[in-house]
């Protein structure tokens, strides 16, 4: 499924309002590319994913990620690309809270709620809440999900170089790229 211009529009602004509540200033051109990736799902409210790319280069990647209250990042992990590892990132909590999942002894009662359409599409689930000022990494080709939490979350991620088109997702529907379809002519 594609997302509409609108749609677009909307959640670009809605993040960078929560950007800039978090205290993190962005230009003008930062906000207007601001990417929304809806994965191709139809629910960017459920699944989806708001970010901005400072930099990515062939040794480093730095980025925002938002997430709007309960918004999920659906599972995925990064692979080896040309002989090189899969991408290890840090996330470091911002604002809000955010629930990472990550491969190891599942946690009894998890805080999240999996979007009930794309249940069979998460199988890992040792949770890590991270809360403002705190970070965890994952290392390279760790399958991983998270979500944000009541009043979503905004983290930056540091890692190592970013190819996101070679990301493998658990959901098989998953499209990473977005697909922008530009909204219908209204007669007046």
């Amino acid at each position: 499924m594609t997302l509409k211009r609108s749609e677009v529009r909307k959640a670009q602004a809605r993040a960078a309002d929560m950007l800039a509540a978090a205290g993190i200033a962005v230009t003008p051109s930062e906000r207007d590319s601001l990417e929304v990736a809806g994965f191709g799902l139809g629910s960017l409210e459920r699944e989806g994913l708001q970010l901005i790319t400072y930099i990515n280069t062939d040794r480093y990647c730095a980025k925002e990620l938002v997430l709007f209250p309960g918004q999920t990042c659906p599972e995925h992990l990064h692979p080896p690309v040309n002989g090189e590892p899969g991408k290890m990132e840090t996330f470091r909590c911002r604002s809000g809270l955010v629930y990472l999942y990550v491969e190891g002894e599942p946690s009894r009662n998890i805080q999240a709620v999996v979007p009930a359409e794309s249940k069979a599409y998460y199988t890992v689930f040792h949770e890590i809440a991270l809360r403002p000022g705190e970070q965890y990494t994952i290392p390279p080709g760790t399958k991983h999900w998270f979500q944000g939490g009541p009043n979503g979350a905004v983290v930056s991620e540091f890692s190592s170089t970013s190819r996101d088109e070679f990301d493998i997702f658990t959901d098989p529907r998953i499209v990473r790229m977005p697909v922008i379809e530009e909204d219908e002519e209204r007669s007046t």
